[in-house]
């Protein structure tokens, strides 16, 4: 799972490396602040996982549907396909980021503070990847 793991953050920086070779949409404010409230968001919900999974569940529906949003919005722009597939990543629910973690944390019931503090990380960095690649696009 760490090897996977790894793996995917690999993507995440190849990702954000190409980018300055292939053509990227130009700097969005909505979207940089949206992404970072986001994260806000999830690390908190991820906070929760100590507890009962059901105990969360609509919080955690309720940021899905708002994750699912900024997806929507990030997949129309225009020249967009690295943050998109960033969002893709980071939202499956069969990978090791978020979807991930919250695909585990419902089979499991609940999770360990180690694990959590771990996948917090990773998503964190995931996250910060996505409006580091935003804050570098060309301003109007």
């Amino acid at each position: 799972m760490k090897i996977i793991l790894k793996n995917k953050i690999a993507v995440f920086l190849l990702a954000a490396m190409v980018t300055g070779c292939a053509t990227i949409s130009l700097f969005d404010q909505h979207a940089y602040e949206r992404t970072t409230a986001l994260k806000v968001d999830a690390l908190h919900v991820m906070s929760a996982a100590t507890e009962d999974y059901a105990a969360h569940a609509q919080e955690i529906e309720t940021l899905q549907l708002n994750l699912q949003k900024a997806y929507e919005y990030e997949k129309n722009r225009p020249d967009n396909e690295v943050t998109t597939q960033m969002w893709v990543l980071l939202l499956h629910p069969d990978e090791h980021l978020l979807g991930g973690f919250f695909t585990l944390w419902k089979e499991e019931g609940k999770l360990g503070e180690t694990a959590i503090t771990r996948a917090k990380q990773q998503v964190g960095e995931a996250f910060d990847k996505i409006a580091g690649l935003e804050s570098k696009k060309i301003k109007k």
